[in-house]
């Protein structure tokens, strides 16, 4: 099945196909919410081994992910990510009801709060 476009195993719960049974079996896992990967540390639980061993740096203090622009280290790759937005001024996150744009996801969410009026306490 190398490289012919294939993608034989059919998710059963929505319309998405994989080339790979393992690319299937780690789908599935967000429709069921399943976490077999368990950090030894703390509670957290990962659907992919990967994500595991993206959040086991967050115990042992090592920041391998270090800002090419100022002195800044990171233990996790997606924190550097938004950090290098703060030397380049990107804000990939744009509102779809005003014209602003926000460096970070969470940013985005609590300022269409002011649109909906929703409150979150």
């Amino acid at each position: 099945m190398r490289h012919t476009g294939e993608k034989p195993y059919e998710c059963n719960q929505c319309d998405k196909a994989f080339s790979q049974k393992t690319d299937l079996i780690k789908h599935h896992r967000t429709h069921t919410g399943e976490k077999p990967y368990q950090c030894n540390q703390c509670d957290m639980a990962f659907s992919q081994k990967g994500q595991l061993l993206n959040h086991q740096p967050i115990h042992t203090g090592e920041k391998p992910y270090e800002c090419n622009q100022c002195d800044k280290a990171f233990s996790q790759k997606t924190d550097l990510i938004k950090h290098h937005r703060t030397h380049t001024g990107e804000k990939p996150y744009q509102c779809n009801q005003c014209d602003m744009a926000f460096s970070d996801s969470s940013n985005l969410m609590r300022h269409q709060r002011t649109h909906t009026g929703e409150k979150p306490y």
